[in-house]
């Protein structure tokens, strides 16, 4: 039997695979509509589809309930008043930072490659395990260390140009990738507090709801728009949004931040794949040896320490 970090594991790397395709559809869609306007409606989809998934779990937890009575007096109304607290108030701290993220990847994408964006995104790789160290004191081992000092030359080789500057789609991506630490870490944090399926909807219609303000300000939008780029916002909204959201909401309640988010960053490899494919993209020689070494990184941390062998070892 598969045990539960297995498939927390085995659901990132799906996830991975979905959002590093999704890359190809958000590229597509910049041909027809403005970035900003585009995160909304996919995010709109995407609150949706969870939305009504959240609706069957709730229903199914209130026959659970009714049938093991008896059986859960041990659960106050206290604590179920701070989960549901923590679970809106985690879909909306979720969702802020997603819509951030997502709306500064989007204007970058519209200046670089789907590949390329797809690996300075991945980037989170790196940051995830320095903030936590800085902000909330979690050690790490030496072996995520190397890997993260790794990633920085990997990073290196494939964003920084000859004269030591990034491209403004590259330096908007970084951004963007900064905010998905945040993300990260903040869904780590209240999923353990929360009900993780309410949280993923919640953060849905917060991040439309921001992005659908920001794009009446900054942008144009029409349903013309919305109808041209409907094809990259069903991929997008549905599965990158709503598949690929819920289910990184639902694994990491079983799976360490700093591995999750290894695992996760597995999408810049497979945007690179379609990019390459369904866009025929290429990438430079540099470019291609800094997605290679960033992979290394991914890996590279994800081997287990002889030290914890030994250990294990020596108390059994």
């Amino acid at each position: 039997m598969i045990n539960r970090k297995m498939l927390g594991n085995l659901l990132l790397t799906l996830t991975a695979l979905i959002w590093g395709t999704a890359f190809v559809f958000q590229r597509k869609g910049m041909e027809s509509i403005e970035p900003i306007t585009f995160t909304s409606a996919r995010m709109a989809l995407a609150a949706v589809a969870v939305g009504g998934v959240a609706v069957i779990f709730g229903k199914r937890e209130k026959t659970g309930k009714r049938e093991k009575k008896g059986k859960r007096e041990d659960i106050g109304k206290r604590e179920e008043k701070d989960r549901r607290r923590n679970t809106v108030l985690g879909g909306v701290c979720c969702g802020a930072f997603l819509a951030a993220a997502s709306i500064f990847q989007q204007m970058g994408i519209v200046y670089t490659t789907a590949g390329k964006a797809g690996f300075i995104t991945a980037m989170y790789m790196i940051l995830v395990p320095v903030i936590g160290f800085v902000l909330f004191h979690k050690n790490n081992t030496w072996l995520v260390w190397l890997a993260v000092v790794i990633g920085v030359a990997g990073m290196y080789l494939l964003c920084m140009t000859e004269g030591f500057t990034l491209t403004r789609g590259d330096t908007l991506v970084c951004i963007c990738a900064v905010l998905f630490s945040g993300h990260i870490l903040c869904i780590d944090y209240f999923v353990q507090r929360g009900d993780p399926i309410r949280i993923s909807a919640i953060q849905f219609v917060a991040c439309s709801a921001i992005s659908a303000v920001a794009a009446l300000i900054l942008e144009e939008p029409t349903p013309g728009k919305i109808v041209s780029a409907a094809i990259p916002i069903l991929y997008c909204g549905i599965l990158s949004g709503g598949v690929g959201y819920t289910l990184q909401i639902v694994a990491q309640k079983y799976t360490d931040p700093t591995i999750a988010s290894l695992l996760m960053s597995l999408e810049s490899v497979f945007a690179v794949i379609a990019g390459a494919l369904l866009l025929h993209e290429r990438m430079t020689a540099r470019e291609l040896a800094g997605c290679v070494v960033m992979f290394i990184a991914i890996l590279l941390v994800q081997i287990p320490l002889p030290e914890k062998r030994v250990r294990k070892m020596r108390s059994s």
